[in-house]
């Protein structure tokens, strides 16, 4: 597979953020896509995201063939709770190598669970999904959303050759569309994607993110369109 660059990478911090002030809005009170709850919080943030990412989730719904549907799992993430998945990560992989030095601790927990000060979660410009029939149930797509990494060639990556023919197929239908409707996606994880965040920045090669970091107060009951 290509070199991928990770989150954790120095010159995703390096990026500038120009926060546009864009408002966090309810997924839920939407007519495109579905929403999971499997981890829904008392608040709702789950079911949140930046304007103009939800513009572009339902413009990539309205692409997909009329009997499936988008299903989201996550969207915006509050600091703490991205501070404790991060922290965990590191944690469990110091157990596996004790030898390791913080520094490559912190790149090698990035594969999957991105540093907080530059989380595309937590400014609301990521979401993690996945793809369903119109009554819910979930197409093959090589594992589980937010499945358990297998290492840096498993089958969570987006290109992993470990998958079956249906689910590359299904991987690929959603790449098209959520791709045709200018988010990107981050290729350790093959369910994650964003628009407006450092990760994107980079990737796209504009000059700064349009999205910092987000208290969970920001909330507000604004349904997407």
């Amino acid at each position: 597979m290509p070199q991928i660059t990770l989150l954790s990478d120095s010159r995703i911090l390096a990026l500038p953020v120009e926060e546009c002030g864009q408002p966090l809005v309810d997924l839920r009170g939407s007519d495109g896509v579905l929403i999971d709850r499997r981890l829904a919080d008392p608040a709702g943030a789950y079911a949140h995201l930046r304007l103009s990412v939800a513009e572009r989730l339902l413009v990539a719904q309205a692409l997909l063939p009329h009997e499936l549907r988008i299903l989201v799992v996550e969207g915006y993430r509050p600091p703490a709770l991205q501070e404790q998945y991060f922290t965990e990560s590191v944690e469990e992989l110091r157990s596996l190598h004790p030898d390791w030095s913080g520094e490559r601790l912190r790149a090698e927990a990035g594969r999957y669970i991105s540093p907080p000060e530059v989380a595309p979660h937590v400014a609301g410009a990521a979401v993690d999904l996945t793809l369903c029939t119109e009554a819910g149930a979930e197409l093959p797509m090589g594992t589980e959303v937010n499945a358990t990494p297998t290492g840096p060639d498993g089958a969570c990556y987006t290109a992993s050759p470990l998958i079956s023919p249906e689910a590359a197929g299904n991987r690929r239908l959603l790449a098209s569309v959520l791709t045709a409707a200018g988010l990107i996606n981050y290729p350790t994880e093959w369910w994650h994607w964003s628009y407006g965040d450092r990760y994107w920045a980079y990737t796209t090669g504009a000059p700064a993110a349009r999205y910092g970091l987000l208290d969970a107060t920001a909330l507000s009951g604004r349904p997407a369109h």
